[in-house]
C-alpha cells in the first residue's frame, strides 16, 4: 500500500505531497548529502536545491525524466546519483555542475550523451551500463563502467584510465577487429572445467 499511495503522491506538485515523499528538507544534512533514491519521485522537490553547499545527491530508483534548472546552484556537488530512472537524455544543467566528479546514469533510457560533459574536467567516473548506447563518445575519464548497451564500440578513454564492459581488456588494435564469438555446448564447457582441474 505504501508504494501505491507514494505513486499517487507523486503525481501532485502540492507541497504538502512533497512532504510526503521526502520528509521535511528544510536544513542541510550534517554530512552534506540528500538520499531521495527509491521514493516515486517525478519531479526533483525544489528545496533540495537551495542547499549549496551540497557534495552527494542520490536520487536513483525514481520516475524521474527530468532536472530542473535549479540544480546549477548545487555548485559543490561532487556525486550524482540519476541511476535507475527514465532520462532519455541527459539534462543539460548537470554539465554545468563543475564540480561533479562521479555520475551514475545506470539503468536509464539514454542513447547519447552531450558533448557539454567534456567541459566537466573533475568528472573521472562515469556509469552508463544497461541504457540504449549503440556508439559511445570519446570521454576522457579515469573509469567508465558501460556494460549492457547495444553498443558496437567502446568508449575511448583517457591514458591510464579504467574500462569496465564488453572489450574493456581489448587495446586499442584488437577493437578495430571485429568480435567474433562462438558459443560453446554445455557439454564443451563442463570438458574444458573438468581438464583445467587435473
Amino acid at each position: 500500500m505504501g508504494n501505491a499511495l507514494r505513486s499517487v503522491m507523486a503525481f501532485i506538485p502540492s507541497e504538502r505531497c512533497q512532504r510526503f515523499l521526502v520528509g521535511d528538507l528544510k536544513e542541510m544534512p550534517f554530512d552534506r548529502a540528500v538520499d531521495l533514491s527509491s521514493r516515486q519521485l517525478r519531479r526533483l522537490p525544489s528545496p533540495v536545491c537551495v542547499f549549496g553547499e551540497l557534495v552527494k545527491l542520490y536520487l536513483s530508483d525514481n520516475n524521474l525524466n527530468s532536472l530542473p534548472p535549479e540544480v546549477q546552484s548545487l555548485r559543490k556537488l561532487q556525486l550524482l546519483a540519476l541511476d535507475f530512472n527514465c532520462f532519455d537524455e541527459l539534462p543539460e544543467v548537470v554539465c554545468r555542475l563543475t564540480h561533479l566528479n562521479i555520475l551514475y546514469l545506470g539503468n536509464n533510457r539514454l542513447y547519447r550523451l552531450p558533448r557539454e560533459l567534456e567541459d566537466l574536467k573533475e568528472l573521472n567516473t562515469l556509469w552508463l551500463e544497461t541504457n540504449c548506447f549503440s556508439q559511445f563518445p570519446q570521454v576522457g575519464l579515469k573509469l567508465v563502467i558501460y556494460d549492457h548497451n547495444p553498443c558496437v564500440n567502446a568508449p575511448v578513454i583517457a591514458d591510464g584510465a579504467r574500462r569496465v564492459g564488453r572489450w574493456a581488456d581489448n587495446s586499442d588494435e584488437e577493437e578495430d577487429e571485429e568480435d567474433e564469438y562462438i558459443p560453446k555446448l554445455p557439454g564443451e564447457r563442463t570438458a574444458e572445467l573438468e581438464e583445467g582441474q587435473t
